[in-house]
């Protein structure tokens, strides 16, 4: 891919941002570091993970490769997110910190609405032109922010706001953008109100969208 090469300083970049952000939510250290293991002998269970035993960690554990191959974006929204939380890269448990590589099909590859309950997202565009935004809570007005990012360009999305980024393009577009918690989450909002598992009743939804109860019931089996 194009400029690929010259662009793997950004995740780095990201990922320095973010750090300054992560202290707010994540816990923070007391020590060196804190790498993530399964195992629960003679280890220490912090913020959600058991720590390795120092004295067995290694450079492995705090590496992580291949950003640099294209996510598989032939699906119904046309985009891939490839994560690295601490499920990916064990040596970032307590660091308060993750990074996601987003690729985008030509002609709207679309990341859908969404929101990251734990972290502040700092995105930033290799490839392509992404239109963007976010919706601020209740309490403002339900405001949208909106702009149209060309490679280079820096979008910041506060933490718990519903955003989205969608490739206005005729290319494919690539970004990278760094999160502030090591385990930042996420709730898509269609999959979340219309694939819930059980489902809501129908009736909820028909009242809160303002939607013909066919309609609802349509989505629930779409998702």
């Amino acid at each position: 891919m194009k400029g690929a090469v010259s662009s793997l300083w950004v995740p780095f970049v990201l990922l320095a941002l973010a750090s300054s952000l992560g202290s707010a939510f994540d816990p923070s250290l007391l020590q060196d570091f804190c790498v993530a293991i399964n195992e629960t002998n003679d280890a220490v269970f912090v913020n959600g993970k058991f720590c390795k035993d120092p004295k067995l960690v290694n450079a492995n554990d705090f590496f992580l490769s291949g950003l640099n191959v294209p996510g598989d974006v032939s699906n119904a929204v046309g985009s891939n997110v490839t994560t690295v939380s601490v499920n990916q890269l064990p040596g970032l448990n307590t660091l308060g910190v993750a990074l996601v590589r987003i690729d985008y099909a030509p002609y709207g590859g679309l990341n859908p609405p969404h929101i990251h309950p734990r972290g502040t997202e700092i995105l930033v565009v290799l490839e392509g032109t992404l239109y963007v935004g976010f919706v601020t809570s209740n309490a403002d007005g339900n405001r949208l922010f909106i702009k149209t990012l060309n490679p280079g360009d820096v979008f910041v999305f506060p933490i718990g706001m519903i955003h989205f980024q969608l490739n206005i393009g005729k290319t494919p577009a690539v970004a990278f953008a760094g999160l502030s918690s090591q385990n930042f989450g996420l709730i898509t909002i269609a999959n979340a109100v219309f694939g819930s598992n059980p489902p809501i009743n129908p009736d909820v939804l028909t009242k809160a969208f303002q939607l013909d109860k066919n309609i609802v019931e349509y989505l629930q089996k779409k998702f």
